[in-house]
């Protein structure tokens, strides 16, 4: 944090009693210099303030505790002539000269006694100090504690302040944004987690190095404001909003121009910036990674202190860039300057357009953030309290699992956990009980003497505190550790307390009630130890029903979606690929899809073809069937021989139906190209294998897969007759096949990298040894195979699907023939 104070306030509250200027009495002669209006000591006059952004700069007068305070300039002369030496005539000749106003001694007595001596820079009339009381914000630091006295503060922080020099800033702040490039988009954070956690030492060491770099922060502000020629103050710690903080009083900073004073905002940002670079220095000679997570940790405090909603650095900035020293102090009259008819009013107009712009803008960010975050805070607290307590539970067992094993250094880091979690969560409890406190006696103090008001706002408080009872009232899971399955969205906060009811229907990461079955003896989930379940929602297809019904018409049904498998479609072939894909949704049909290849591979090219079948069904008395059948003839020498047959079949929602794929593929190699008659040979059996591929409908299931092996034999026959046979290697790769009753996944072959498939046992696959090279033939697209032949798929709507038995290995039942 940059300063112990906000900003000047122009006042900072009324002492206990008042007391006025004294007068002479009646008939009495007053002796030199009795009863002459003085300062109380330790009050500085500062001057008028630099850069401001009020129309009249405001003067800045700084009291003997510290408290700034912002005057005008009448006050300011004012008390500029209350040295005790002149009496209100001569005050009041001095503040007429001063401000080229007629003054008198009544209103000089006026001003001191409304104003100036209840803030307390006035001596009282019997020569007395004041009782001055600090202003005591609700976001202001509390539980100070004074570390460094103003005197050692500013010799210890005095050799710092060369660290400003603008050559010194450039290269730190081009070395520290090339740290952290590197770190976060280079580097990365992988191996730096993973050797801290392994080694609690070092987890400790980032620690303690993250809290002095906090400390070192504060000497940047101190320095920033010896650069600037103010002198700091006392440096101390705190407790800020939730966490502890450090501090440093740099309100003597309040006397520099605005360059001096955003300075000294900038000053801690930049010593982070310093110790960044200096570990990366260090990773650089040792080679620990774990180091890297300091430099993260310093962005992360930047990234905090630039934040200007609360009174961290960010804040300070944009207060000191716009000349407004205290933001908070304006939130009253920007949001009354708002509406229409206060347009004209003079407290509208004392900033400058462009700094009552920022201004505004400021407030109406920062006010609706901090008012929904309070509300948040307030609802969510009672499973924050849930849950910080767990937290402690869980790690003071691991704390005395580390003492009982003597691992000391693992038990500093649990109770370093535990102090992390307790921390806040005392903190969120403090802040909830002080903003109840201040809100009862501030409106307890304003409704004095106000009999129907005070009984109105005690009414409403006696409402807000039942609101808050009902919402906290212990009841099941009010008090429930947040769990790791729960979202934690805004929405999850609010129905923590109002619960919607919603009338059945569940939906993503919400709760709701439904009927399960379960097995017995078995443990049950809770919501403290849920279990992985799959729930099927349904998709308000009733209501769609419903609707057209009362209607007398057909509403018009959404698009069946394309793809209803709970798998991914496969993916289509490659370009010497074969693919067989039969789909069935449709029920009482049957769909086939049939894909015949002829592929030549030439000049070398790696193989690795691939011939799929694939049959899926989502119908009921329906089938699917599916047969890829494939040769691969390789002319000549290549070094990769990988080809692929695979084939699934698989039922989903299914009742009575059939699903059947069947991959068969043949991978044969020669020395050299077919000669003119084994060409023409293997163009006749090709033709044939076409045909059958076009009438397998008309083929029962359980014959497909024989006279398939059958076409292999033909082919390796005419392969193996012609002249370029010499060195021909065969190698049949073994169909893979089956039918499938309900949902099933049809098993597959691979090849081996040297080019021999690989296949289950008891297949039949037969090798020859590879021959030399020879003059490569064309190579036929899968999609059109030599010979003729296109893959097709039919679906034929008339005739019903056969029915599979359940029994293991049957025979698949012959396919139906079309009806007439």
């Amino acid at each position: 944090m940059t300063q112990t104070h906000g900003g000047p306030p122009p006042e900072a509250g009324r002492p206990p009693s008042r007391v006025t200027v004294a007068q002479e009495p009646p008939g009495q002669t007053t002796t030199a210099g009795a009863h002459l209006p003085a300062r109380a000591d330790g009050v500085q006059l500062l001057g008028t303030a630099e850069g401001s952004g009020y129309r009249e700069p405001p003067a800045l007068v700084r009291r003997a505790d510290g408290q700034t305070l912002q005057l005008t300039r009448l006050l300011y002369l004012v008390l500029e002539a209350a040295d005790g030496t002149q009496d209100l005539e001569g005050i009041a000749r001095h503040v007429s000269e001063g401000s080229g106003r007629l003054v008198s001694a009544d209103n000089v007595r006026t001003l001191m006694d409304s104003q100036l001596l209840p803030m307390g820079v006035l001596r009282l009339a019997d020569g007395s100090q004041p009782e001055v009381r600090k202003s005591n914000p609700l976001l202001g630091l509390r539980f100070r504690y004074i570390v460094s006295d103003p005197e050692r503060t500013r010799r210890i922080t005095a050799p710092f302040a060369v660290l400003f020099h603008p050559l010194l800033v450039v290269a730190v702040a081009a070395a520290f944004l090339a740290s952290c490039w590197w770190v976060l988009m280079v580097k990365g954070l992988g191996s730096a987690t993973h050797e801290a956690f392994e080694q609690p030492a070092l987890l400790l060491l980032i620690l303690a190095v993250t809290i002095l770099s906090a400390g070192f922060h504060e000497f940047g502000h101190a320095a920033a404001t010896r650069k600037g020629g103010a002198t700091p103050g006392a440096m101390g710690a705190g407790l800020y909003l939730l966490w502890p903080a450090f501090f440093t009083d740099v309100t003597d900073s309040y006397r520099l121009g605005r360059g001096g004073r955003i300075r000294t905002d900038l000053g801690g940002l930049y010593f982070n910036a310093i110790v960044a670079v200096a570990i990366m220095g260090v990773w650089w000679a040792t080679g620990f990674d774990a180091l890297l997570l300091v430099v993260v940790t310093q962005i992360l405090q930047m990234v905090r202190q630039l934040i200007p909603l609360v009174k961290y650095d960010g804040y300070h900035i944009l207060a000191d860039a716009t000349g407004v020293p205290d933001l908070f102090q304006r939130i009253k009259p920007t949001l009354l300057g708002i509406l229409p008819w206060r347009w004209g009013n003079p407290e509208s107009k004392v900033l400058k357009p462009w700094a009552r712009a920022v201004v505004t803008v400021w407030v109406l960010v920062t006010v609706p953030v901090l008012l929904f975050s309070m509300v948040m805070m307030v609802l969510s607290l009672p499973r924050l309290l849930a849950t910080g307590w767990a937290s402690v539970g869980k790690q003071q067992e691991m704390l005395l699992a580390s003492l009982a094993d003597g691992d000391v250094l693992g038990a500093a880091v649990r109770g370093v956990a535990i102090v992390i979690v307790a921390i806040p969560v005392l903190g969120l409890l403090y802040i909830v009980v002080r903003l109840l406190r201040q809100l009862v006696t501030g409106l307890w103090k304003k409704t004095r003497g106000k009999a129907l008001q005070r009984t109105a706002a005690m009414t409403a408080v006696a409402v807000l505190l039942g609101g808050l009872a009902w919402a906290w009232w212990p009841d099941g899971g009010t008090y429930r550790p947040v769990q790791a399955y729960e979202r934690g969205t805004l929405g999850d906060a609010t129905r923590a307390i109002l619960p919607v009811r919603e009338r059945g229907e569940l939906r993503e990461g919400g709760t709701g009630q439904t009927v399960a079955l379960w097995p017995a003896g078995a443990t049950k989930p809770t919501r403290d130890n849920p279990q992985l379940s799959m729930v099927l929602v349904p998709v308000g297809a009733g209501a769609g029903g419903a609707a057209g019904a009362a209607g007398g018409t057909a509403a018009a049904a959404p698009a069946a979606p394309s793809w209803v498998f709970p798998f991914d479609r496969p993916a289509a072939p490659e370009a010497d690929g074969n693919q067989a894909l039969a789909v069935n949704t449709t029920d009482g049909s049957v769909a086939y899809s049939v894909a015949f290849a002829l592929v030549w591979a030439e000049d070398g090219a790696p193989v690795t073809t691939a011939n799929e079948a694939y049959a899926f069904a989502n119908c009921s008395g329906c089938a699917a069937v599916a047969v890829g059948f494939q040769v691969v003839l390789v002319v000549g020498q290549t070094d990769v021989i990988v080809p692929e047959n695979l084939s699934a079949a698989a039922n989903y929602n299914c009742l009575d139906c059939l699903t059947y794929a069947l991959a068969s593929q043949l991978v044969l190699t020669l020395d050299g190209p077919l000669d003119g008659d084994s060409k023409q040979q293997l163009e006749a059996l090709w033709l044939k294998i076409a045909e059958y591929g076009r009438n397998i409908r008309d083929v029962p299931l359980s014959e497909i897969q024989a006279t398939l092996n059958g076409f292999k034999e033909q082919i390796t026959a005419i392969v193996k007759g012609s002249p370029a046979a010499d060195g021909t290697s065969v190698a049949t790769t073994p169909p893979s096949a089956g039918p499938s009753g309900g949902p099933s996944s049809v098993p597959t072959s691979s090849s081996a990298p040297d080019g021999r498939p690989t296949v289950p046992a008891g297949a039949p696959a037969e090798t020859f040894a590879p021959g030399p090279a020879a003059t490569p033939v064309p190579t036929a697209p899968a999609s059109q195979p030599a010979g003729g032949g296109q893959p097709t798929s039919s679906v034929d709507n008339a005739t019903p699907a056969p029915t599979v038995g359940s029994g293991a290995g049957e025979t698949v039942a012959p396919a139906p023939t079309t009806g007439g």
